[in-house]
């Protein structure tokens, strides 16, 4: 049996995802976190907590997939 996984990611949640993780990253260094090693916290575990709630990053970072997310970044920095 087969348990590989397909992610397709269309352009539209791709720019979707970038502008969400941008405007987190900038939300969190604006908060005085190390925006990288929380977004990546976050990737790695799932736990929410690793992104404040600080004017609504938390509930942006979680509107879209983890995996989303990852395949975003992987797209971009395989291009």
């Amino acid at each position: 049996m087969d348990n590989t996984s397909l992610f397709k990611v269309s352009d539209l949640e791709v720019a979707n995802a970038k502008l969400i993780l941008k405007e987190v990253y900038q939300l969190l260094e604006e908060r005085g976190y190390n925006a990288i090693n929380q977004i990546v916290g976050y990737l790695i575990s799932g736990d929410p907590g690793y992104i404040s709630s600080y004017k609504g990053a938390r509930d942006k970072i979680v509107s879209i997939e983890r995996a989303d997310l990852l395949a975003y970044i992987l797209k971009d920095c395989l291009r």
